[in-house]
């Protein structure tokens, strides 16, 4: 019984682990840099869905940026996939990169 416990145990954690690697896949958003406001640390992004933030259709947002730093990698037209977060103060860029 107790070898049994430890397989399902073993098999329920695997499946989790699956899944939650799954998602964080899935949380990228493509999008275009519309433009960088470096001052205010904040970024226009038109984007398509956003099913991580509740988001159906496309629109352009402004976003805040987790690291200034992200705002020197990208310049105004640039496609991007980036993943971000909603917060008290409102949806942030945790993480960027350039499109390929």
């Amino acid at each position: 019984m107790n070898r049994l416990i430890r397989i399902t145990a073993s098999l329920a954690l695997a499946v989790g682990l699956a899944t939650g690697t799954l998602a964080a896949e899935g949380a990228a958003i493509s999008g275009e840099v519309k433009k960088i406001d470096e001052g205010a640390g904040k970024i226009t992004l038109k984007h398509g869905p956003a099913k991580s933030l509740g988001m159906e259709d496309p629109m352009t947002m402004v976003y805040r940026v987790k690291d200034p730093a992200m705002l020197k990698q990208v310049k105004v037209g640039d496609k991007v996939t980036f993943e971000a977060e909603e917060a008290a103060s409102g949806y942030t860029v945790t993480k960027m990169d350039k499109a390929k």
